[in-house]
């Protein structure tokens, strides 16, 4: 699966890395505990993320929709903080999700398009056909918006080449 966890925001750190992006557009949200976004991503005007969180910690999740791909539908999960410092690049062709575990967290992340809604597309966080394993906090079921709590399965989604 290609993904990259970087420590350092330089563009000569994410070549050296292989992220060959531009990005084109920076979000910032601010969500409570418990909070699961995703898994989101676009089926046309793809977007790449490059992730990271500026205050507190989140489980970032990407899971593999290029069918061409050896990964296709494996997941990937990796501990954001503002402690770690850590950035997970998700390239275009991957959906994304993360989920909060600290009181708060203020999650950021730069884009390679434009967000398009009429292209939006969500897959459920709890399908078991991609299986991740969420570190639920004290195993509550996560806080959902209504876009996220209509999500369709695995198998019902769209997928890229």
């Amino acid at each position: 699966m290609h993904y990259v966890v970087v420590n350092l925001s330089q563009q000569k750190t994410f070549t050296d890395a292989g992220i060959d992006a531009v990005f084109v557009q920076d979000n910032h949200s601010l969500s409570a505990q418990g909070t699961l976004r995703g898994l989101h991503y676009q089926i046309k005007k793809s977007q790449g993320k490059l992730v990271r969180v500026m205050a507190g910690e989140v489980f970032d999740v990407a899971v593999d929709l290029r069918r061409s791909s050896e990964t296709f539908g494996q997941w990937t999960g990796e501990r954001l903080s503002a402690e770690n410092k850590k950035m997970l690049w998700v390239p275009p062709g991957f959906a994304h999700g993360f989920y909060v575990i600290s009181d708060r967290a203020e999650f950021i992340y730069k884009c390679t398009d434009y967000y398009a809604p009429r292209y939006e597309r969500s897959i459920r966080w709890d399908d078991p056909e991609v299986g991740i394993d969420w570190p639920l906090v004290n195993g509550k079921q996560p806080l959902l918006s209504d876009k996220d709590r209509s999500a369709i399965d695995f198998a019902g989604a769209e997928y890229y080449p």
